[in-house]
């Protein structure tokens, strides 16, 4: 009797173990998603940051064409 018991106690510590096992790789494989999608979010960030500069950049560009514009607008009306 005690032997039987014995037996179905190592099979639940050797499940046990197993579970342990799998939720270890599960959370490994996790880990190595998340920092995948850390990068990816960090490349993100930096493209949008670029983005952003280039967009201000041309609005800088097309502020200026404006002005150029209007002065060669009001030179013409002095003509």
């Amino acid at each position: 009797m005690s032997l039987e018991v014995f037996e179905k106690l190592e099979a639940k510590v050797q499940q046990a173990i197993d579970t342990i096992t799998l939720l270890q790789m599960e959370i490994e494989e996790l880990k190595e998603k998340n920092n995948s999608l850390s990068q990816d979010v960090h490349s993100a960030h930096q493209s949008r940051e670029e983005l952003e500069r280039e967009n201000q950049q041309l609005r800088e560009q097309q502020h200026g064409w404006q002005e150029r514009l209007q002065a060669l607008l009001g030179r013409m009306e002095e003509v």
